[in-house]
């Protein structure tokens, strides 16, 4: 006990150190709040403060990065998807015709990959060499129509 007295902002430290630690097995952000604490606890002790100014501080301080940059935090990693990458991604972008496409068949280059495809007006035929854009995706069937 002698020691953790003699070196308070090496015990402070530690301690944040290991919630930093402990925060990778959880990822919810609540530890690494209390590792901030620790560490400002650890530079009032640096600082020679008390030990209570030490402990008020790293409360107030966990307490506030809990209350006001936690729930930003999370907020922003929930946000919603900012990347998307299913087959829906490929809806609007441009493709080249390699096989006819019809409302039945059809083969087009979509983004490096051949895909199958299908017209998305039933009536019209689409030629190779033809820029078309996806309309949707229907399983793994691109339904595309002409560009321009």
């Amino acid at each position: 006990m002698d020691w953790i007295r003699d070196h308070a902002w090496q015990s402070w430290l530690i301690l944040a150190l290991l919630l930093g630690g402990a925060e990778m097995t959880i990822l919810d952000l609540t530890l690494l709040m209390l590792a901030v604490g620790a560490g400002a606890g650890s530079l009032m002790a640096a600082i020679g403060a008390s030990f209570v100014v030490q402990v008020l501080v790293a409360v107030v301080v966990a307490l506030a990065m809990l209350g006001l940059v936690r729930p930003s935090i999370v907020h922003r990693m929930h946000a919603g998807p900012t990347l998307v990458n299913t087959p829906q991604a490929l809806v609007g972008d441009a493709g080249l015709v390699l096989e006819r496409v019809t409302a039945y068949t059809g083969r087009v280059k979509l983004r490096g990959e051949v895909w199958s495809a299908r017209a998305a007006d039933e009536r019209a035929v689409i030629e190779p060499g033809t820029k078309v854009v996806v309309d949707h995706i229907d399983g793994a069937t691109a339904v595309v129509h002409p560009s321009g």
